[in-house]
């Protein structure tokens, strides 16, 4: 299974008087400045208890390139940190996190491909053809291969406020495992995140979305390293 590759490793948000944090090349104040990253963005964090005071990190930034390198730990703030949604009830299609203010609901379900195969495209390589286009946008969690499952909806209410994550930010992630799924609530920022570790093997991905204040904000995908 992919959970084993994601163990320590986990969504973190930048915090940082600033307004931003340096990203450099080594765990070093002196190290070279790759990039930097502006307060509050969602990067997933590789703490390291060998890098003492420094945590590697991977970012995919707005114009979708990839920045990986090592950020001080005092200028993060790891999801999992902030108050956990109990989980109620959990099935096969079905997954139930409910708190005195926030109840989640995350439905999946078998993928009928042969009805979806339209949606499908693909690319071809030097010397094979990936199917890795689904209705326009990259296919997480197959690796190449037909998917088993998809997500159907994701629900929220949180304090009164009811809302579901927009079709087309879950119509592109498959083989679902949503018995790793996790809702984390930051109480101060009025501000839900709902994670998972989805895929198997080399499709193994994560996926977070973020709901501040009643409103759907983003959604953040990688597959690190």
């Amino acid at each position: 299974m992919i959970v084993s590759h994601f163990t320590h490793a986990q969504f973190a948000k930048i915090i940082d008087k600033d307004g931003y944090v340096n990203v450099r090349k080594q765990a070093s104040v002196t190290s070279e400045i790759v990039s930097k990253i502006n307060m509050d963005e969602i990067v997933y964090a590789f703490p390291d208890g060998k890098l003492r005071d420094w945590v590697i990190v991977d970012y995919t930034d707005r114009q979708n390139e990839n920045i990986t390198g090592y950020v001080h730990h005092s200028r993060i703030k790891l999801i999992e940190s902030y108050e956990k949604i109990p989980i109620k009830s959990f099935n096969d299609s079905i997954a139930k996190f409910i708190a005195k203010d926030v109840n989640v609901e995350i439905k999946s379900e078998k993928f009928d491909y042969k009805k979806n195969k339209k949606y499908f495209s693909s690319t071809k390589y030097e010397d094979y053809t990936v199917e890795d286009k689904f209705k326009g946008q990259q296919v997480w969690g197959t690796d190449g291969t037909i998917p088993t499952s998809h997500y159907t909806s994701i629900k929220a209410t949180i304090k009164g406020r009811s809302l579901q994550i927009p079709e087309k930010e879950i119509e592109n992630l498959f083989n679902i495992n949503s018995a790793f799924a996790a809702c984390y609530y930051d109480n101060l920022n009025d501000t839900l995140y709902i994670t998972s570790v989805n895929g198997d093997g080399a499709g193994g991905y994560a996926v977070l979305f973020k709901i501040e204040k009643g409103n759907y904000k983003a959604r953040v995908v990688t597959m690190p390293f």
